[in-house]
């Protein structure tokens, strides 16, 4: 895939564009938002962007891309491109961007690296950026092609059918196309994409985990409320202001974190079981075959396991088991600060219990009375009997996936059997 003789020139300066990636991206978003402030305002999240998480994100996902390919010149990591052309496509991001991001990243490596920069070592970055770029354009132009739309044009006007307070700080807002037009096909366990007009004009973007799972006409997508400002200016405008009657800017679903046929024992048969199959592109180093699963009596143990607002995915992925009559052992695991902080608490269990070979444990930090002590805190799968074979599925905050993950491994949970979705810029590559 990489050249040989890049290849030997990138391995020599990985050292110091690794040592400089962070100075470089900083540099890289400084000159692009100079030259296109519309791109902060209307595509990029600002309040990653602020709190520097997107830099981290990219300069992780650059690292981790070339390190590749230096030690395996001939292939490429598909899995890790998978997720971020979903993450892409939810955004309408299209191939004409990557040459301006090319071009503003190019100028903040000679800025940073000075002469250290050849022709030779330009030529070599050039080919590593490039590789991944057009591996990147090729996904989302399939990504876009499956769902039918233009490259770039996922977006379509949602009603609101109708808003439930779960807790003090989530809200369940249930949504149909305004147009009357069919609603389109997803898997469990995808998000979708929400713009909102905010009051100094700019059209910001967040994604969320539909809530429920697949069939009939109508969405629902559960949203928790973020604290602060440019952080929480999208959920905190939902919250305020976003009731029945009123309509939403959404994009066509997408993400990885879905099941396949295999984990259910049967044909992928997608959303009603209607025959759709879907891509199934992976995520970073972990995540196996996609695509909708579907099928009768599935066999394969699951491990579901989730922190705060990440049970949301989780909850779709249970109604698809529990439609499927998934009869194979299913553990369900949840962490948050109390029983009254738990989102979609009441559905959680109640789908865990409809499983055939369901088990639900969640821990608190502030516990109900009468409690069980060994789940109060954080989580420790010590005491859980994990099954032989069982494929884990995990969303929530970083350190808690990473715990999490730790554990199963430790349990003999085979890396490639450990999936998960991140909110937010994916930083598990930035901090390996």
């Amino acid at each position: 895939m990489l050249s040989e003789k890049s290849t030997a020139t990138v391995r020599a300066t990985l050292p110091a564009v690794g040592a400089a990636i962070g100075t470089i991206t900083e540099r890289f978003y400084g000159r692009l938002f100079d030259a296109r402030p519309e791109l902060l305002r209307d595509l990029f999240n600002r309040g990653n962007q602020a709190a520097g998480l997107q830099r981290q994100a990219l300069a992780g996902s650059i690292a981790a891309f070339a390190t590749y390919l230096v030690d395996h010149p001939d292939d490429r990591p598909d899995v890790m491109l998978g997720r971020i052309a979903h993450k892409h496509a939810s955004l309408g991001v299209t191939a004409g961007q990557y040459e301006i991001v090319h071009q503003h990243l190019f100028a903040a490596i000679a800025e940073v690296l000075g002469e250290a920069v050849t022709p030779e070592v330009a030529e070599a970055w050039d080919e590593v950026y490039w590789l991944m770029a057009n591996a990147l354009i090729a996904i989302e132009a399939r990504l876009y092609a499956e769902r039918g739309v233009l490259a770039g044009d996922v977006w379509r006007e949602w009603t609101v059918v109708g808003r439930t307070e779960e807790t003090a700080d989530c809200a369940t807002f249930r949504l149909r196309p305004a147009d009357g037009a069919p609603a389109p096909a997803f898997k469990a366990g995808q998000y979708v994409s929400v713009q909102v007009e905010l009051a100094d004009g700019a059209r910001q973007i967040r994604q969320y985990s539909l809530s429920s799972a697949p069939g009939g006409e109508v969405r629902s997508i559960t949203v928790k409320r973020v604290a602060g400002d440019p952080d929480g200016e999208v959920s905190g405008h939902l919250h305020a202001r976003l009731r029945e009657g009123d309509r939403l800017r959404v994009s066509a679903p997408y993400g990885d974190l879905v099941l396949d046929a295999e984990v259910l024992g049967g044909a992928g048969l997608g959303e009603a079981g209607l025959g759709e199959s879907g891509p199934g592109e992976a995520g970073p180093g972990e995540v196996g075959p996609g695509g909708a699963g579907g099928g009768r009596g599935g066999r394969a143990p699951l491990l579901l396991a989730s922190a705060g607002i990440g049970c949301t995915p989780m909850l779709a992925i249970l109604e698809q088991l529990t439609a499927a009559g998934h009869r194979a052992p299913v553990t369900v695991v949840h962490a948050d600060r109390s029983p009254a902080d738990h989102p979609l608490r009441e559905d959680h269990a109640a789908l865990t219990a409809k499983l055939a070979d369901g088990a639900a444990h969640f821990w608190y930090e502030s516990p109900e009375p009468g409690h069980p002590a060994d789940r109060t805190g954080l989580v420790d799968l010590s005491g859980l009997v994990i099954a032989s074979g069982t494929r884990a599925y995990l969303c929530g905050p970083l350190p808690f996936m990473r715990a999490v993950r730790t554990q199963l491994l430790a349990k003999g949970v085979p890396a490639a059997d450990i999936h998960y979705e991140v909110f937010g810029p994916d930083l598990w590559l930035a901090q390996d």
